[in-house]
């Protein structure tokens, strides 16, 4: 059997990944058929389903950094107005530090709203090109064409019967063989399947048995998942079968209002600055919000309904995904969770022969602040003060940067900067 170097993905990357989502579909087709309901479109939702369960952690971790957020950013916000206009190099470096250290007691990153996002993305790619591709991974499917194709490919006249559909316009005539054939067939829309019928006569006993096996396994609520919900309404609207007409039409409708509810859903990180960009950037994403439910619409219009049923479902996981997350956010201890972020951070700085940092606002306090007004001063005695002396050398040695760190680094800098400036 000739290689499936066409109807799978190449991609260096996306391909592995479409390749592993590939046998997770086949093995789900396989055992929806070994219970007596093959069928593609009940394989598709049951494929979102577990594709998305498996994404959850990148899923949780991404909205645990929006709700933490809302509390991170105006202290990021206040470092940044702390340095603003200072250019020099120990103010970088103080100011990158103090932000690291915010970061870390919040347990997230600066990168923490963007790595799952680059995670996910050639994950979701490649689940699309699966699905849009179901007889290069599913192997029952691919073998109810194969009875037509390997008679279709001998026949002369065939590649340009077929390469005039318009399910043929992504592939060139070099290509032409039975993955082609296999590709082309799959994507043709129930007047091409005709068009096809008509051009071969002759294979007319073999043409109706596998269009009539594809209806079998295609069927989804009353559609053929190979056409397109605008075709399917034109359609039903001609034979006035006006039920399944709504049916299709529901498809693109229920794509946009999930994909709009599920956005509403997912909780925004705050801009953590004040500026003029932060706020247009924000604009710019509640715009685009308010536009992908709209592209939702048109795609599962145009697209096969197989596609749309992969979109809708893949929101619906996300809405109750995000709803659970939720729920459980909500009764997260914020206070505690900081606690085990700063012991962490703490430990590792003692990895690095760094002092311990104080990361909680309320640490920082200076004694002063918190002293009784009314309370009267004793008289400091020679002893008091040679023991305050050691107990302050002694601190400062603790609290010194490992040589050749980068707290190191900037305090030799911060030293020369004080001497210059004393001549």
């Amino acid at each position: 059997m000739t290689g499936l170097f066409l109807t799978k993905n190449a991609t260096p990357i996306l391909g592995q990944f479409a390749a592993v989502l590939g046998w997770i579909i086949n093995g789900i087709f396989n055992f929806l058929d070994s219970i007596g309901i093959p069928n593609v479109g009940l394989t598709v939702v049951l494929f979102t389903v577990i594709i998305y369960t498996l994404m959850l952690p990148l899923t949780y971790k991404q909205q645990k950094f929006s709700r933490m957020s809302v509390k991170m950013n105006p202290e990021l916000q206040a470092i940044q107005k702390k340095y603003k206009g200072k250019q020099d190099q120990v103010s970088m470096l103080k100011m990158q530090d103090e932000m690291k250290a915010v970061y870390a007691k919040y347990g997230t990153s600066q990168m923490g709203s963007c790595l799952p996002l680059l995670i996910q993305l050639p994950f979701l790619l490649a689940v699309y090109r699966v699905v849009y591709a179901i007889p290069a991974y599913v192997d029952k499917v691919r073998a109810v064409y194969t009875p037509l194709v390997s008679q279709l490919v001998n026949i002369e006249g065939a590649q340009d019967v077929l390469t005039k559909l318009s399910s043929a316009a992504q592939f060139s005539r070099q290509a032409f063989n039975e993955n082609t054939i296999i590709d082309i067939l799959n994507k043709a829309s129930t007047a091409e399947w005709d068009t096809v019928a008509s051009s071969f006569p002759d294979l007319s006993g073999v043409i109706d048995q596998t269009r009539n096996a594809l209806e079998s396994i295609n069927g989804f609520l009353g559609l053929n998942i190979s056409n397109s919900p605008w075709f399917s309404i034109k359609q039903f609207w001609a034979e006035g079968a006006y039920l399944l007409l709504i049916v299709a039409l529901l498809i693109p409708v229920l794509a946009g209002l999930t994909q709009w509810i599920s956005v509403r859903l997912m909780p925004t990180a705050a801009p953590a600055t004040g500026d003029g960009n932060s706020e247009d950037m924000m604009k710019s994403m509640r715009m685009m919000n308010n536009f992908m439910p709209l592209m939702s619409v048109w795609f599962c219009f145009v697209l096969p309904v197989g596609v749309g049923i992969y979109w809708v479902m893949s929101a619906v996981v996300r809405m109750v995904q995000q709803l659970a997350i939720n729920k459980y956010l909500s009764k997260m201890d914020i206070d505690e969770e900081i606690k085990k972020n700063i012991e962490k951070y703490n430990r590792k700085r003692e990895k690095d022969g760094l002092p311990p940092e104080r990361l909680n606002n309320v640490a920082r306090t200076s004694a002063k602040s918190v002293e009784p007004k009314n309370t009267k001063k004793r008289e400091i005695t020679s002893e008091d003060r040679m023991k305050q002396i050691k107990d302050s050398t002694e601190y400062y040695k603790k609290g010194e940067a490992k040589p050749g760190s980068l707290a190191a680094k900037a305090r030799m800098v911060e030293q020369y900067n004080e001497k210059t400036k004393k001549k």
